[in-house]
């Protein structure tokens, strides 16, 4: 990466982190990095899928190791609700997606 792409890529990280999306400001980056411009709105949604799927799974297993011991900082609390909540957004939408439609396959 270039200094120039790195803040680039480094304000726009912050700028999604802000507004609780700091998985869409990765797949962003991403996206601006690998996915080719002519790539389909297909092939982008199934990249997304993709990425946030990876992202959920990596989440949901920090949680379930999380020490209960420990005391987290109000700023560990934000930034995990941040994420927490921009996830659940992503497993509610592609619960709709993924749901059987009742077509025979």
């Amino acid at each position: 990466m270039t200094p120039q792409q790195r803040q680039q890529h480094d304000a726009l990280v912050k700028a999604y982190t802000d507004k609780g999306k700091l998985i869409e400001a990765g797949f962003a980056a991403l996206r601006l990095q690998v996915i080719p411009a002519s790539a389909s709105k297909t092939q982008v949604d199934e990249m997304r899928m993709a990425f946030f799927l990876g992202a959920q799974h990596l989440f949901a297993s920090f949680m379930a190791v999380f020490d209960p011991e420990s005391e987290p900082t109000a700023a560990d609390l934000s930034a995990l609700g941040k994420i927490d909540a921009e996830l659940s957004k992503f497993a509610a939408e592609f619960a709709l997606r993924a749901a059987p439609t009742g077509r025979k396959q």
